[in-house]
């Protein structure tokens, strides 16, 4: 009996352009500008730019913890690459939530999601949401769509915090904060490596085929194009 319904956002509950087209560029365009002003309270997340861009090949440049211009740059690259960068998803939260607040903003998601979020809590299910945006970021698009708050659906927020999406550890991490055997779970992404590992952890799964992802590699596990075929 599914007791959970874990949900990635990206490809899932929302359009991919939204994140690429919308999302990305609003925060590529105001980073330099949230860092200069407010460099000195981003020491943590500088400090975990550091030591990731001491691991990063892909990136030449000498990367200077005390210089705003050097911080700035490797944010820039790092969204650029769509980097799935705990410190860069922090940042990228805390300008949108401007954005958000100040009405340039305003969460997108599929026609389906809002009546399914309505059909499943009237069933009893919780419902999380696991991406690798900020729970910050998760919490701005739910709570500011144009169908209202839906936030006030959801029980659980994760992000890479927990573990990276990738790995089974991850969604064994989310079933033990959910107090849930995983089996009573189930996860729905766009992505077959992310279903693979929430599969491992023992997690039931459905492949999210949406308009504008990506086609889906060939795989074994069943699809759905949109959360009325979830049954509560």
């Amino acid at each position: 009996m599914t007791k959970a319904i874990l949900l990635d956002i990206e490809g899932t509950t929302t359009p991919i352009d939204f994140v690429h087209r919308t999302l990305f560029p609003y925060a590529r365009a105001r980073v330099a500008g949230y860092v200069s002003e407010n460099f000195a309270s981003l020491r943590k997340e500088i400090a975990e730019l550091a030591a990731e861009a001491e691991q990063d090949d892909s990136y030449t440049k000498p990367f200077d913890n005390a210089s705003e211009n050097s911080v700035i740059e490797y944010l820039k690259h790092l969204i650029d690459a769509d980097r799935k960068s705990t410190p860069l998803k922090f940042i990228q939260g805390l300008i949108w939530e401007r954005g958000y607040a100040a009405g340039e903003l305003v969460g997108e998601v599929f026609p389906d999601v809002p009546p399914a979020f309505e059909r499943w809590k009237a069933a009893g299910k919780l419902i999380a949401i696991y991406s690798s945006g900020s729970v910050l970021a998760q919490k701005l698009i739910f709570s500011h769509t144009a169908e209202g708050d839906l936030s006030r659906h959801i029980d659980r927020y994760f992000d890479t915090n927990i573990g990276h999406k990738r790995e089974a550890e991850s969604y064994r991490g989310i079933a033990g904060e959910l107090e849930l055997p995983p089996d009573e779970i189930l996860f729905i992404s766009d992505v077959a490596q992310e279903l693979s590992a929430a599969a491992d952890a023992g997690m039931q799964v459905l492949l999210s085929v949406r308009p504008g992802n990506s086609p889906a590699a060939e795989s074994n596990f069943e699809r759905i194009d949109s959360f009325d075929r979830v049954a509560a």
